[in-house]
This record gives C-alpha cells, sequence and structure tokens, in this order.
C-alpha cells in the first residue's frame, strides 16, 4: 500500500520502571472504569464511532467504558459531567469534549472533586486557556488533551480539490478557480482549525477564490441548501464552480445532492471533498463521485483509552507534553481498499489496541498511524490463519 500518512507522536522519553500490556498483560493491573460525555446525537456518526472505539479499546486494555450522551445539547452535557463528578462512586477518568466551548464547568468541578480527566477532540481556546493555563497547572486533575491536526487535513482537502481543478482546467471566465467553502459552525475549535486550514490553501494559491465560506451546522439538509443558493447565484453570476470543499461528510453529502440536482455531474465537471471516513462519504468515493474524504480522528477515542491505560499503569503520557495530537490522513480511491471494511463493518475489535502502547523506557512516545493501524490488523489476520 501507498503510504498514506506518517503519524508519528514523539513525545519524549519518560525514565522509570513500565510494563507495558503491549506484549504481556500486567497481572497487578487495576481494571479501570472510565466514563465519557459523549456531545454528540444518538446515531451521528462520528461521535458514535469514537465511543465504539473507545469500547473497543476497554475491551483490550481492561477498562470498562460508559458512555453518556447529550443528544447536541450543551446545558445536558454539563448537567451529565457534573452528575458524574458528584457521584458516590466516582470513575477513575472522565473523557469530555469542549464543544462549544462547554467543558470548563465540568473541569472546574472535576478538580475540586478529585476526578481525573483528559479532553477528546476539543480542548480549551480563547479566555478560558488563558484563566486556566495549561494541563496541569490551575487544574490539577486536568491530564491533558488528545486532539488532530485538523489545519493540516482542512488544508490538504483544499489542495486536493484546487490540484484537481487545475489538472482539469476548471477555470471560470476571469481565470480564476472558484470554490465553495461549508464549514460546520463558527465557534467549534475543531471546525475553526479545519475553516483555517481551507483559507491557509487558497491564500497560498492566486489562481483560486473561495466564493463563499457558509455555515450548516455539520448537517446534511443545511449543506444541500446553502450549496444549491451558491450554485444559483454562481449561475446568475457566470462563474464556474470548480469544487465544494465540506468541513464533515454529512455536508459533503447534501452537497453532492445540489450538485446533481443542479446538472453537474461530480467527479467529471467539478468536485467535492469532506471529512470524517464515514461509510456514505466511502461509497461516493468508491462510485468516484466524492474526491476524498479525510479523516480517522474518530479513533482518537481508542488512543484515549491507550493513554489512559498507560497513565494509570505509570507511565505518564505526558512525559514531554500533555498535548497529544494525532495527524489525520485522507481516503482516496486508491488506498479505500486498506480499510474500507474495518469503517464499514465498524470492526473495531479487530484491532489490537495493546500494541499501540508505550514501551518500556519510552513513556510518552506513540506510532497512532494509519500504517501502525493497518500493520495491526494483518497481524491479526496473519494469527488468525
Amino acid at each position: 500500500m501507498t503510504a498514506v500518512l506518517r503519524i508519528l507522536l514523539t513525545m519524549g522519553m519518560a525514565c522509570g520502571v513500565f510494563t507495558p500490556v503491549g506484549g504481556a498483560a500486567a497481572s497487578d493491573a487495576k481494571p479501570l472504569n472510565i466514563v465519557f460525555v459523549n456531545p454528540g446525537k444518538t446515531g451521528e456518526v462520528y461521535w458514535d464511532m469514537v465511543a465504539q472505539t473507545m469500547k473497543a479499546a476497554g475491551r483490550k486494555l481492561d477498562a470498562h467504558v460508559e458512555v453518556l450522551t447529550s443528544e447536541r445539547n450543551y446545558r445536558t452535557m454539563q448537567e451529565l459531567g457534573l452528575g458524574v463528578v458528584t457521584r458516590p462512586d466516582k470513575p477513575d477518568f472522565l473523557i469530555l469534549s469542549n464543544e462549544e466551548s462547554a467543558a470548563v464547568p465540568v473541569l472546574e468541578a472535576a478538580e475540586a472533586a478529585g476526578v481525573k480527566t483528559l479532553l477528546l477532540s476539543n480542548t480549551l481556546i480563547g479566555e478560558d486557556a488563558v484563566r486556566l493555563g495549561p494541563p496541569r497547572q490551575k487544574l490539577k486533575t486536568w491530564l491533558g488533551d488528545i486532539t488532530t491536526d485538523l489545519q493540516t487535513a482542512g488544508a490538504r482537502m483544499a489542495n486536493a480539490l484546487i490540484s484537481r481543478a487545475r489538472a482539469e482546467k476548471w477555470q471560470s471566465p476571469d481565470g480564476k478557480i472558484h470554490i465553495l467553502g461549508i464549514g460546520g459552525d463558527e465557534i467549534t475549535p475543531a471546525s475553526i482549525a479545519r475553516n483555517a486550514g481551507l483559507k491557509l490553501a487558497a491564500d497560498a494559491a492566486p489562481d483560486v477564490v473561495v466564493d463563499r465560506m457558509l455555515f450548516a451546522n455539520w448537517t446534511q439538509s443545511e449543506a444541500e441548501q446553502v450549496t444549491a443558493n451558491y450554485l444559483g447565484w454562481a449561475s446568475r453570476k457566470e462563474i464556474r464552480p470548480a469544487g465544494i470543499w465540506a468541513g464533515n461528510d454529512p455536508m459533503a453529502l447534501g452537497a453532492l445532492r445540489a450538485v446533481t440536482a443542479a446538472g453537474l455531474m461530480p467527479g467529471r465537471n467539478i468536485e467535492v471533498v469532506g471529512l470524517n471516513w464515514s461509510e456514505d462519504a466511502l461509497r461516493e468515493i468508491k462510485s468516484g463521485r466524492l474526491l476524498l474524504t479525510d479523516g480517522g480522528h474518530f479513533l482518537l477515542g481508542g488512543w484515549s483509552i491507550v493513554l489512559l491505560r498507560d497513565y494509570a499503569d505509570g507511565c505518564d503520557f505526558a512525559a514531554a507534553s500533555a498535548h497529544i495530537e494525532v495527524k489525520t490522513s485522507a481516503i482516496t480511491r486508491t488506498n479505500l481498499g486498506s480499510v474500507g471494511d474495518l469503517i464499514k463493518n465498524r470492526a473495531f475489535d479487530r484491532i489490537d489496541f495493546t500494541r499501540f502502547r508505550a514501551k518500556a523506557g519510552r513513556c510518552g512516545q506513540y506510532d497512532f498511524s494509519i500504517d501502525a493501524l493497518i500493520s495491526s490488523l494483518a497481524s491479526l489476520e496473519g494469527t488468525a490463519d
């Protein structure tokens, strides 16, 4: 397989004695009780997959993972988190996401209650980051965060559109390549980073114009509507749209519907890109209608359990930094076969999460790359044979 990505998280060396579970499980390892407050809705593909990879990793690493779903209601998310930290029988760890900057009250309550926390996907930003500082400073029980480099993902998605448009000579009469950007929202850190990646790529390309940056609340239906509105506007202005950049797969699918309804042929005279590695997006890639889906960041769920298992066993993942940043990767028609079945079947129990733990004497060093993931799957298949 062509190397898609190198995601080497080199977080420094930690000295001391540590027995990794990567070979044989330590006999005295304590079973862990972990609670994840899921900010998404039941049935929301990305957050469902985050939770599923957490549970799969828990089964491999002797950790019970309880998932509480907030149904995209951030007051509910706070209520659920506050309820966890006030339990008589408190969990070993609480995993939160700082969606819409709503996690801070829970982090502060967890500090008062002595509950160790980890932020996943969205960390502190703005005034909250200034006031509270880095992990383990004012909030001693806030262990750190695990996020993805979504700015690079956003730029990679945009550059794929630009390269395709240049190769096919999809310029408008003004000589420019015209792109529509569809973001999830304007306030969530993960959205801000993706959108910044699009801007970074466009600013570096003098022949590219992002006509509109519209927001569709992460949903297919709203993305379909804003795309239809944009295409109508472009037609009236005699602009030839070359590509549509969508901040997640559902919005990319909505854009595809609007593009088709407008009489365009995605993959043949316009391209669309998304992000999530969703099954629906993989089908569209296979058919040639979607150029790529970036992502793999749902695996943050599984990787977070790896970090917490190591921490509980005396190998602190924050040996050099409490901020763990994982790279994403693009799935295209070229590499679809390598990971398509894993995603389609959500067969996350096929992943041997014990293989990803830090090795003795190398606390804080992780390889969460797609190559390591595929190698892990191949190893299991070989064992089964």
